[in-house]
């Protein structure tokens, strides 16, 4: 799966919900007050951008970084784009729109005096994305991008997400053993929730309590109880669909571990700016309240 597939049904499954509800996006909930870093940053690169200024935002995701934006600086005209077609509702005051590549903007040249992104220039080809942030970008315009770093919190909880998705898709191979069950002579809905039921304790023993190696088999357990009244058939189609959420998210964390060995590769970025023109003036690190940094901050111009 490629880095746009992994990320489809990851924005699809949010599509409804507005920006900021309290989704963690690659982090959990309770990390929520290490937006607070991520926030300042943002504010301490606005705060000195011309009234009015267009700003575009790459790989925007479900719009997060244009409703921190918006409000601190209400004056700046704000849009977001992102490859993945199906995007949660933008931010009250700004525009988003799915389905477009960072290697190609539909944006005529010098229309941005600022193009920012938060973890998602990494996910793209630094080369390209470059040349077209150039070329879109105005005389004297700013760029601010927030990348990931390979030993950060955000990769290593994502990696530890999944080996236990793969300890219940590949090892306990769940989905496979409860369609077993469903037609055995002994078997049926109900000892394949107790089946699901067992490996959801395992799991939890295993990789914690809020963890997939949980959550995926309480899932199954409740897909297999509620369609009990439906059949065999509709019960099938429920592991299916979870299964396949499943196999998304390990394709997802897939993506992130390759933008995170981009993001690390500072040389090739530098380069790739200085060929497009654009000079770095400013490198910070974004920190958790424990001082361990989660991501850098590049300023270019």
């Amino acid at each position: 799966m490629n880095d746009a597939g992994a990320w489809n049904d990851f924005w699809a499954a949010n599509t409804g919900a507005s920006a900021g509800a309290g989704r963690g996006g690659c982090l959990p909930q309770r990390w929520a007050i290490i937006e607070d870093a991520q926030r300042a940053a943002w504010d301490g690169f606005i705060g000195g951008l011309p009234e009015g200024t267009a700003v575009l935002d790459l790989a925007t995701g479900d719009g997060r970084v244009l409703g921190w934006i918006h409000a601190c600086r209400p004056d700046l005209e704000l849009t977001g784009i992102d490859r993945a077609p199906h995007l949660p509702a933008p931010p009250a005051g700004t525009v988003t729109r799915g389905g477009i590549a960072m290697e190609d903007l539909p944006f005529d040249a010098d229309t941005f005096g600022a193009v920012v992104s938060q973890f998602g220039f990494e996910y793209g080809d630094v080369a390209r994305v470059c040349a077209e942030i150039s070329r879109v970008l105005a005389p004297d315009g700013q760029v601010a991008l927030m990348i990931h770093r390979g030993d950060g919190p955000i990769l290593e909880h994502n990696l530890a997400r999944r080996a236990a998705i793969e300890w219940v898709l590949t090892d306990q191979k769940l989905a496979q053993l409860l369609g077993t069950v469903l037609d055995a002579p002994n078997g049926g809905p109900q000892v394949a929730a107790q089946v699901a039921a067992a490996i959801g304790l395992l799991g939890a023993q295993r990789f914690g309590d809020s963890s997939p190696g949980w959550e995926i088999p309480e899932a199954l357990r409740r897909a297999v109880l509620m369609g009990e009244q439906a059949g065999t058939t509709a019960i099938r189609d429920a592991i299916a669909a979870i299964e396949n959420h499943a196999i998304n998210e390990v394709g997802r964390i897939a993506s992130l571990e390759r933008a995170c060995a981009r993001a690390d590769q500072r040389g090739a970025i530098m380069d790739a700016f200085a060929a497009a023109g654009l000079k770095q003036c400013a490198e910070t690190p974004v920190c958790e309240p424990s001082g361990r940094a989660i991501a850098s901050f590049l300023v270019f111009n």
